[in-house]
């Protein structure tokens, strides 16, 4: 019994030191690409409209960052409901055309179409269904960008079943029902789990660009608009920072409750 915690206390410090380990690198590059960024900036006298000094961000940054988190929080909100629309409606309908192979074959062509089209094309049109002031017209175009991923990933893992597990389920006298329950929608959760990290990604991106298309005030994508036109550019980095932070948030909070819903799946596992 006492030797339970020292042992514990060891595997957590591995763990610790591994993770670490594994974040360094990526570490290093940023401070390497921020000091170059600086140091080339200075050198060649960029002027600030094309090209902030990071550290001139990072004033900004602090010195606005009520205002800007403010900002961020409310397009987050838009983001987590197109994510939340999106990703619902892509597995629903996964779910339907792996249950029926031909409907499947029909529409697939025009998700594909409709995936096609640049999505600053239908920010205009969503504004007029909704409402310029509407968080509903930013939400659709995030849905809009976090439908197809989630779709084709979601659709892959239902579909890519090794025909023994079927045959095994079918000898048991097992229904469709049953085999998606069982077989298909397990063997899908890591197709959808990679689909959802990429989804929360660009859901960020679906509400701040749907936002340069008109908004409310509060708004990010609008603060970032605003602050170009008034020639504020370290302001709009910053912005541009607090939206690149949220979007590095969700995705980390995806990849967590991968990690604590999947500890079955090797894909999720570490060595001790």
């Amino acid at each position: 019994m006492t030797l339970v915690a020292p042992v514990a206390g060891e595997r957590l410090l591995g763990r610790t030191l591994r993770r670490a380990r594994d974040w360094a690198p990526a570490a290093v590059v940023l401070v390497l690409s921020l000091a170059l960024w600086q140091g080339l900036v200075a050198a060649l006298e960029i002027e600030r409209f094309l090209l902030p000094r990071p550290t001139q961000i990072l004033k900004a940054f602090w010195e606005q960052r009520d205002t800007l988190w403010s900002a961020g929080l409310f397009t987050f909100r838009e983001a987590l409901g197109g994510f939340a629309i999106g990703c619902t409606a892509a597995i629903l309908a996964a779910l339907v055309l792996a249950r029926w192979r031909r409907l499947g074959g029909a529409l697939m062509p025009y998700a594909i179409a409709a995936n096609a089209v640049p999505i600053i094309a239908f920010a205009p049109i969503t504004n007029q269904w909704f409402g310029l002031l509407n968080p509903l017209s930013k939400m659709v175009i995030a849905a809009i960008l976090c439908f197809f991923p989630v779709l084709v990933n979601t659709l892959r893992g239902l579909t890519s079943v090794r025909p023994s597990s079927i045959e095994l389920m079918r000898s048991y006298a097992a229904g469709e029902l049953e085999i998606f329950r069982r077989v298909r929608i397990p063997n899908s959760l890591p197709y959808v789990f990679s689909a959802l990290k990429v989804a929360s990604v660009l859901a960020m991106i679906g509400a701040v660009v749907g936002e340069f298309f008109g908004g409310s005030q509060e708004a990010l994508g609008v603060q970032i608009r605003s602050a170009t036109a008034l020639f504020q550019f370290e302001t709009a980095w910053a912005a541009i920072l607090v939206a690149s932070l949220l979007g590095i948030a969700f995705y980390l909070v995806i990849a967590l409750v991968e990690r604590l819903t999947m500890g079955w799946h090797p894909s999720t596992r570490t060595a001790d």
